[in-house]
């Protein structure tokens, strides 16, 4: 068994006390509903594992590196997945008893700090939001007088399918036809559907504010669209002198951090919402299902991004990482028109780099670090990958043909031609370098090999070759053609007879 405190110690750095914002993350849980033996929050969306998108997010639209990630069961492939980084510092949470109490152990990590001012809080499955979605709930924060600001969303579908907290606001009179003033749509509170459901129709929900009375009905309840996305921002003195009041006072026996709102409002702190433009950007994931929709949304985001700048065949089946696609749009910018095109279900990862009049046909998979010269063309179903320090590159104007698989360290030059049934590895000690011009066909393996200009190859196995260029007498080049190595294993070779058995 790994030892989950020394990897927890190894891959965290120091917060930096510097004032600046600290953002939390709540990545301790499994997620049983996820029904995976993976982490829930290492689950990926877009190529990313969610709880690194959420990480990344943070700190940019924070503007800060601060920021502690509360990890619990299977730790070791969260910490694993973030890395480590400047700033960040990641807590155990040795059994997992609610939002609340997870907060409560990262702030045992924060509060050794002496000039810490706010505190943001974030679930780890919140894959979708963006780093624009953070900045403008700081600078709302910041610029209000809120204690305790809540980022929500907007819920559109029935509201019977609707499983968040609802937002109970304050509205403009209480139940007495008493003015709320400038108590007017603060939060009184967050209601979780569970305990909508568990209401009467005939019940009334009865809740008192700074003096005033307020009745909710079960159907009133249930009808608030706006929801809890989980997103806290919490000035740190209340925070750290009223997080302790919070008591599991439920079924679970769990510390709910949503109970904070009533703490805050009993002590006269004031807590507001805002809600995201954006809903898209604040789904969070228990199930699969959600988890697909989640990845839908994103790759219709890509989509967005560069559907007038280059050809996608099928926006539903396609996957370009995300710096390839930031890549596509500056390159647009400097030097287009690209005329780019990319096929149905093509697989493009970080680290390929392309260029302009490049095709990357339907199926064809490119992992590593690839780049592709300008008017190249992969056709269907290519196979292209690299380890972590290897690199495929291909020159301008040639043509990696249906099926082939390039592997490992190769270099091909402009203008060849590698047509179907051919296979071409690289290694690090013996890497494959293919001059320009050069044709190779057939069912053909190349190992290792110097390829130089000009040359014709044909169903051939080559390892570890110098294959030169050679002049005949009538100005022709010597092409290479069945060249095959030495049988093994021929006397365990038999003919098998008609009846044979």
């Amino acid at each position: 068994m790994r030892d989950i405190k020394k990897i927890i110690r190894e891959y965290s750095s120091q917060l930096i006390d510097d004032g600046s914002p600290i953002s939390i993350i709540l990545a301790a849980g499994h997620g049983k509903r996820i029904k995976s033996e993976k982490p829930k929050m290492i689950h990926e969306i877009w190529g990313v594992p969610t709880v690194v998108r959420v990480s990344e997010a943070a700190r940019k639209g924070l503007n800060s590196k601060n920021q502690v990630i509360v990890v619990g069961i299977k730790a070791d492939q969260v910490v694993e997945a973030v890395e480590k980084k400047e700033g960040l510092v990641y807590v155990f949470q040795g059994k997992q008893m609610g939002t609340g109490h997870a907060v409560m152990t990262a702030l045992e990590e924060i509060k050794r700090l002496k000039n810490v001012k706010d505190i943001y809080i974030f679930p780890g499955d919140m894959g979708l939001i963006t780093a624009d979605v953070v900045s403008e709930f700081k600078d709302s924060f910041e610029k209000s007088e809120y204690d305790m600001f809540v980022l929500t969303g907007i819920f559109t579908g029935n509201p019977v399918e609707n499983t968040y907290g609802r937002i109970i606001r304050v509205p403009e009179i209480d139940a007495n036809g008493m003015p709320t003033g400038e108590y007017y749509n603060r939060v009184i509170a967050i209601k979780e559907q569970k305990d909508i459901d568990a209401m009467s129709n005939d019940d009334v929900w009865e809740v008192k504010y700074n003096g005033l009375n307020f009745k909710f009905s079960k159907d009133y309840l249930k009808n608030i669209k706006e929801f809890n996305t989980g997103v806290y921002a919490i000035k740190f003195e209340p925070l750290i002198e009223n997080i302790s009041r919070i008591v599991p006072d439920n079924v679970q026996k769990e510390y709910y951090l949503t109970d904070l709102i009533g703490i805050f409002n009993e002590r006269g702190l004031k807590v507001g919402a805002q809600h995201a433009k954006d809903d898209t950007t604040v789904i969070g994931f228990n199930v699969k299902s959600v988890l697909k929709r989640m990845e839908q949304i994103y790759r219709q985001k890509v989509w967005l991004k560069l559907r007038d700048i280059i050809v996608i065949e099928d926006d539903d089946d396609f996957f370009i990482a995300d710096k390839v696609v930031y890549d596509i749009i500056e390159m647009d910018k400097s030097n287009g028109p690209l005329d780019i095109f990319i096929g149905k279900g093509a697989y493009i990862s970080s680290g390929v780099k392309l260029n302009k009049k490049v095709e990357i046909r339907a199926g064809a998979k490119l992992v590593g670090n690839i780049e592709i010269g300008e008017g190249s063309i992969i056709e269907e179903n290519v196979s292209i990958s690299t380890y972590t320090n290897q690199i495929v590159k291909i020159g301008k104007n040639c043509i990696i043909m249906r099926g082939d698989i390039i592997k490992g360290r190769v270099e091909i030059g402009d203008n060849s031609r590698i047509e179907s049934g051919v296979n071409i590895t690289g290694s690090d000690e013996f890497p494959v370098k293919i001059g320009k011009n050069v044709t190779i066909k057939g069912t053909t393996y190349i190992f290792g090999c110097l390829i130089e200009d000009d040359l014709f190859i044909e169903h051939s196995v080559l390892k570890c070759k110098l294959v030169e260029r050679v002049v005949r007498k009538d100005g022709g080049i010597q092409p290479v053609r069945w060249v095959m190595p030495q049988p093994h294993g021929l006397d365990v070779l038999k003919d098998i007879s008609k009846n044979n058995k």
